[in-house]
């Protein structure tokens, strides 16, 4: 078990980046990985009663809150590789992870490619390939610009934490380009997961129903449990949640994840 102690805003020096980070509660380490636009604050419907049994480490991405942007593209396999870098940094050789949306685009190629770094693995909102999507949702992301965000709590939480308020516009293109090229991840490869992984949907969310439950198939799932014995993966579609909203149902999702996080690992794992 990971003893570092609490210590809520520090910075690190990884690949190129100042990356921000915040440490709450102690316990066994649980690395939160926020999505597009986010902050570890956006996080924060949940965040406080995960700490209050687990280490949570947050962590602001490239061009995210506290973490200025530099002079390079924004994706999901650079920004996984910032995280390793970092939690290297901090010492820590094994965590849960708790990815949202974009987060679960950097959770998977870390569990993919580090999968001795990943004891549990938390997905919401995730998609392995573009057929993941509801139609028209990558789509519809290329619309948007800057001036949709003004007011917003998005918005407000930039100016207010960012290095460089006046960036924002520079992130929104760059949010669009890393969705342009999207990297899909082969069937295969979710296969490969050896973490145990709890799926987590709203049943309006930006992830289509059925894509959900093709990867709980291919993670194990979609069998008898009583005859066949529980999976070590689990599925859980949140109702009247969407994408947005899904964030806050912060009873339904912290009942979920402790009990997952905290069921013991299956034996061989």
């Amino acid at each position: 078990m990971n003893t570092m102690t609490e210590n809520k805003g520090n910075y690190a020096p990884v690949n190129d980046l100042n990356m921000y980070y915040e440490v709450h509660g102690a316990g066994r380490p649980l690395v939160m990985l926020h999505g597009a636009f986010g902050t570890i604050s956006s996080l924060g419907a949940i965040l406080p009663s995960l700490a209050e049994t687990h280490q949570v480490i947050g962590i602001e991405q490239q061009g995210h809150g506290h973490t200025a942007d530099i002079d390079r593209p924004l994706n999901y396999e650079q920004m996984a590789e910032d995280t390793v870098a970092l939690l290297r940094h901090l010492n820590i050789e094994n965590a849960d992870l708790f990815g949202y949306s974009m987060g679960t685009g950097i959770a998977l190629p870390i569990a993919i490619q580090f999968p001795d770094l990943v004891r549990k693995l938390v997905l919401a909102s995730p998609a392995y390939n573009r057929e993941g999507f509801h139609h028209g949702v990558l789509e519809g992301i290329q619309s948007i610009t800057p001036e949709l965000f003004i007011g917003s709590p998005i918005e407000v939480e930039y100016l207010k934490s960012a290095p460089n308020p006046r960036d924002f516009p520079k992130l929104v293109e760059k949010v669009k380009q890393m969705d342009r090229e999207f990297k899909e991840w082969p069937s295969e490869a979710i296969q490969s997961l050896k973490a145990p992984t709890l799926i987590i949907i709203g049943d309006s969310d930006g992830t289509r129903p059925e894509h959900a439950v093709e990867m709980f198939r291919l993670l194990g799932g979609g069998v008898f449990g009583d005859v066949a014995g529980l999976p070590d993966s689990q599925l859980a579609i949140l109702p009247g949640t969407t994408h947005v909203s899904l964030i806050y149902r912060a009873d339904w999702l912290v009942s979920m994840i402790t009990e997952f996080l905290d069921a013991p690992m299956p034996e061989g794992k």
